[in-house]
């Protein structure tokens, strides 16, 4: 990739970008603020970041956020590991609003492929979000469920990948072949590490990115002058140093 396009990214705006930015987490008051901002196209969540933040009630604490978010995609997961109550629950969460869309984990805890409940849901005019994919084989092997028409995702968690050493630009782009054929699926680039991956996502065309409501706080930093930035860090490191009463 060359200086000059590296640089391009640099020079955008959020606003500017084509990819989609959905917020993720569960913090009740942070969706509702989130929401707020236009910059935020959707939302996604999981059980685990819904324990993190407390949440006791799965249904009521969808429900209280979908009388707000009510016209933005909004993400809620299936937490059965046995496909027949997945699509129980399943067919209840999809029930719950129009803009609501399910998460399906590509497999169950024993390894067990769930590409035939995503194609059954699909068929139902379930609008499903495939989850915790992180292989290229896993995206092929979902991508026929989709053969209905109804909307979909197939979510890449990319900053997972990132974690063991893999370049996931590649990935990503190569994904996003695999499902061209597809225009009722979406690619969405999750588990971002920075915000460079939001302009890494919007290069390479990627539908979608979901970040944490704490990376989100870093926006305003885009395009931030890089001598200004150093001199704030060297008066951070200073006034640390003079706070903590260090001398030699």
């Amino acid at each position: 990739m060359s200086t000059l396009t590296a640089v391009a990214w640099q020079q955008r705006t959020p606003a500017e970008l084509t990819t989609r930015i959905f917020a993720d987490g569960a913090d009740a008051a942070g969706m509702r603020k989130l929401y707020a901002n236009p910059l935020i196209k959707g939302f996604t969540t999981n059980p685990t970041l819904m324990r993190k933040v407390g949440v006791t009630d799965y249904r009521a604490f969808a429900k209280e956020i979908l009388e707000t978010i009510i016209d933005r995609p909004i993400s809620f997961e299936v937490f059965s590991d046995e496909f027949e109550e997945m699509e129980q629950q399943a067919l209840e969460i999809a029930g719950w609003g129009k803009n609501v869309y399910v998460k399906i984990p590509v497999t169950n805890t024993r390894g067990e492929s769930s590409r035939d409940l995503v194609a059954t849901l699909s068929r139902r005019g379930v609008k499903v979000n495939v989850t915790a994919i992180l292989a290229l084989d896993q995206v092929e092997h979902v991508r026929p469920a989709f053969t209905s028409g109804t909307p979909g995702y197939v979510s890449i968690f990319a900053g997972r990948v990132a974690d063991t050493g893999r370049d996931s630009v590649p990935l990503m782009a190569s994904a996003l072949e695999l499902i061209r054929d597809y225009p009722n699926l979406e690619l969405i680039w999750a588990s971002p590490r920075e915000l460079l991956n939001i302009f890494q996502a919007d290069a390479i065309g990627c539908h979608i990115i979901t970040v944490t409501h704490d990376m989100l706080k870093k926006l305003p930093l885009v395009g931030k002058d890089l001598h200004e930035y150093s001199l704030e860090t060297v008066r951070m490191f200073y006034d640390d140093a003079q706070q903590a009463g260090y001398t030699l």
